[in-house]
Formats: C-alpha cells, structure tokens, sequence
C-alpha cells in the first residue's frame, strides 16, 4: 500500500474523514477527530499509511445500500493514501451481532457462511478499489484462540458493561433471554483490532459498543494504541422509511439485484425518506438538499419524478446506466401505459401448484410467511385478480395466466410441455 496522499494536508484530511462521523455524542466526537489528527502526524512522521478497516459479516448472501455508506468511507481513506481493509466476518457471523436484536440470532454453521461470503468482495468491488483493497476473513485469527485464550480476553470485562446497552437492558427488562454466547460478540470484534493492529475502525450507529468500548479497550489492555472510532452518522432507512435497512428485517435493497428489482425497490421508498438516499447514496451537498426540499414544497418538484430520477441514478451506479435505462423504460411501460411488461419470464405449470408454493418455486418470495403476509395485504395477483386465499391453486384450465407480486414483480405460467423441445 502507498503512504498517504502529500497533496492533502494532515487538517484537509482530518475534515474529509470526519465529515459524517457521529461517534456518541458531540465531546466523543471531538474527541475522535483530535485522536485522528494525532494518529495522522504520528503516521506521516513514520511514514506510512493508517491501518483502516470495517467488518461486514455474512449472515445472507446480500450487502446492501445500508453497507455501502461505511464503504464509501473506506473508499475516502483509499483515495487518501491509507491502507483499507474490507473484513469479512467469517467467524463473528457463527454468532451474529446482537447489538439492534430484541432476541437471540439464529446461529449459522460454517458452510452458511462461507456459501453467504462467496460473492463479498465482488459486491464490495462496487464502492472500492479493487487494487487498494486487502480482504480478509476474521476467523484466520479468532479460530485459533482456545479456552484459556478467551478467558484472558473476556478477564478485560465486566458483565455490566454489557448489560448496560440499550438491548440488552430491554431484554433484561422484558424477561427476553439473553444467551451467554451474545456477549462474546463483542469481544470478538474487539479482538479483530488488536489482530489488525488498527489505527481506524469505520462502523455505524448499532456498532458503537463494539467499536468504541470493546475495541479500544481490548487494544490498550494489549498494549496497542487504541483505534479511532469512525462512527457514522446515520443510517440508511430501509425501504420501508423507518427502520434502518437490514437483511433481517427484509427491508433492503440488495448491491446484487436485478436492475429492475433495484429499481422497483427504490420506488417503493416513502417520499419522507428520499433525502437520506440522496445524501447517503448519491452524495449530495447541504445545498442540493436544500433545493430538493424548496422544489418539493413549492410544488416546482413533483416527489415521483424525484423519485424516478433517484431510482435511475441508483441503478446506473450499482449496475449500468444502460440496466438504468431500460428499468426506466419498463416502469414507464408498466405504471405508466397501465400493463404487463412484454418481456417477462415464462414458466411452466407443474401439475396443479398453489399459488404460496409457486411464489416460493420461482423465488419471487424469501419465505412462505412472506409469500402470506403479501396476500394479506392484497399483494399478489393472478391474472389480475387479488389472491388472498392461502390454500388457492393454479390449474391447467386457467393457462396461460400472469401472476403478479407486489408491482414490479411478474411472471407468466404456461401449461406444462409448452417449453419443452419439439422431438
């Protein structure tokens, strides 16, 4: 990796690093930009580049928009000079953060998470720099450590640091179980920063604790000077414009979706939450927001072409402004023209199928208790007939038909053989 970048001076970076950061409240704050600025002359003195990181565990298969606001982040400290690491947690994941959870994650086995990790650092490649990028896998140095091992990390704790987060404390109060096993989450991401002898640690919000307690103490007990903590500011809400985006809850937009899936979902976004994807994802300045907000109440702005405009400018980012293009075309073709998409996939009918097993089979559903909840909310249609009936069938003697989930989401269901090649 190269030494930092000598056309920004140690203060022009310091601001350019911080803007964003919120680590805890406002003296914390100043006090990790100070901590920064002294690690930044430290590391010129020596020569070298700042040690950087963020942890991205695998629990699905899927990074999404929400990830990419760290990443951006890292890709500031590339273009600075500085030496980025994008951490997969490999092992962490076997747990699961528990740091936003009311309850217990299931826990993964290995083969999940390896099969969830296969696809990271092509999804990362999306934001960084390729040729800048370390990648590594946090269980090259927590498999290792044996009982004795984690009984002198752990000896670092107390019990009451930990019960004092806010979820825990709601759990605690609740009588919501907390397994023993939640606790060493933390420590295990603590130790990701002694392992990386880290200058800066960049998370969000929900990785306070982990960073800027778990992590700076662990290294200052093993004599490491403690990490930065780079915390961002805000979250990205999900696409139901509240709750932050996450793969647990189902309201994300995926960094590997099909253009057109991408599109749909950030359609689905509520108006209210359209400035926070233009500032977190497409990076615009306190002016262009303002006017944003100018244009929409005086009326000169209508939200859905703001909106269309959004979803255009995502998908050219993280696919193609061709992919952008034509999802434009379909939605207009689509919302706009009143139809079906011409060009939709085509499936075969296997004998009689219920409409909850067909939505699971062509995977336009994650869960069969998704597959319920959106016939509950009239979400699904065949042949433009709102299905609510669970137990409701497909058979020959309605083909061909469209099924339908959702708005953007359709599929046309031919009879059996219909695809098969003539002999």
């Amino acid at each position: 990796m190269t030494t930092a970048n000598a056309t920004f001076t140690i203060d022009e970076q310091v601001d350019v690093l911080m803007s964003g950061a919120e680590s805890g409240d406002a003296e914390t704050t100043e006090t990790m930009r100070a901590e920064l600025r002294q690690r930044l002359l430290e590391a010129q003195r020596e020569g070298r580049p700042l040690r950087v990181y963020c942890g991205y565990d695998p629990r699905t298969s899927d990074l999404h928009l929400g990830h990419t606001i760290t990443m951006r982040k890292l890709r500031q400290f590339q273009e600075l000079g500085h030496d980025v690491t994008f951490l997969v947690g490999s092992f962490t994941s076997l747990i699961g953060d528990p740091s936003d959870k009311e309850e217990a994650r299931e826990q993964l086995t290995r083969e999940q998470v390896q099969e969830n990790a296969r696809t990271y650092a092509e999804q990362a490649f999306k934001i960084l720099d390729p040729q800048l990028t370390r990648v590594r896998y946090n269980d090259e140095w927590l498999s290792p450590l044996d009982f004795a091992d984690i009984i002198r990390l752990a000896s670092n704790f107390t019990v009451q640091q930990f019960l004092v987060r806010e979820n825990f404390r709601k759990r605690l109060d609740a009588g919501i179980p907390i397994f023993l096993h939640e606790l060493f989450y933390g420590l295990m991401q603590g130790y990701d920063a002694v392992a990386q002898e880290a200058d800066v640690q960049v998370g969000g919000q929900d990785q306070l604790f982990n960073i800027l307690v778990a992590g700076r103490k662990l290294q200052q007990a093993l004599g490491q000077k403690p990490q930065i903590a780079l915390i961002m500011g805000e979250l990205l809400p999900g696409t139901d414009g509240e709750a932050k985006m996450s793969k647990s809850m189902g309201n994300h937009i995926p960094l590997l979706a099909e253009p057109w899936d991408m599109f749909g979902k950030v359609m689905s976004v509520p108006d209210l939450a359209m400035p926070a994807y233009h500032k977190l994802i497409l990076g615009w300045s306190r002016a262009q927001l303002d006017a944003l907000a100018d244009g929409l109440q005086d009326g000169s702005l209508h939200p859905n072409e703001v909106k269309l405009q959004l979803a255009q400018e995502i998908v050219g980012i993280f696919c193609s402004p061709a992919d952008a293009e034509a999802a434009r075309a379909r939605w207009d073709d689509v919302f706009r023209g009143g139809g079906v998409p011409q060009e939709i996939d085509v499936v075969e009918l296997q004998g009689e199928e219920r409409v909850l097993d067909l939505l699971r089979r062509l995977n336009m559903v994650n869960s069969g208790g998704e597959a319920r909840r959106l016939m509950k909310q009239n979400g699904v249609r065949l042949n433009d007939v709102q299905v609510r009936d669970v137990q409701a069938l497909v058979t020959a003697d309605m083909l061909p038909a469209v099924l339908q989930v959702g708005k953007r989401r359709f599929v046309r269901l031919v009879a059996d053989g219909t695809l098969s090649p003539a002999e």
